[in-house]
């Protein structure tokens, strides 16, 4: 695990009151820990909820540009909104690094469609790959 505090962005739910409470056993996703990390190593961003792995964003780096290319929630996890979570936290770390990114993952492509206001982060030039326009 990455102890990189740079490497780490916290995401914290609107209904969220409490700051620093950290229940275990809690299985109510507002009052859970949401964090997702960047594990370059194995170009995938991760999501832990209760610091426990929930899903993944699976990504290559050209340049200043990253290609998302596919997203994957564990069974116990989907159907709670994990995957949408996962990916705006990571188009938002993408636009505070000042890099843009290729949709080449269905469900991000359409997460951005769905989420105008994430337009910006994807690449004028590839937007999204080849043989997925619309």
């Amino acid at each position: 695990m990455a102890a990189n505090a740079e490497d780490m962005i916290t995401l914290t739910g609107a209904e969220q009151d409490s700051g620093g409470s950290n229940l275990s056993g809690a299985t109510a996703p507002a009052t859970e820990d949401f964090v997702v990390t960047d594990n370059s190593e194995l170009g995938i961003y991760e999501a832990a909820i209760g610091g426990r792995t929930a899903a993944g964003l699976v990504y290559n780096k050209v340049g200043s540009r990253v290609i998302l290319l596919a997203t994957s929630v564990l069974p116990e996890f989907r159907g709670r909104g994990v995957a949408a979570r996962l990916i705006g936290g990571v188009l938002d770390d993408l636009r505070r690094q000042g890099k843009t990114a290729t949709a080449t993952c269905p469900f991000t492509a359409a997460f951005v469609n769905t989420h105008p206001e994430y337009a910006d982060v994807l690449d004028p030039a590839f937007p999204r790959s080849a043989g997925h326009g619309h």
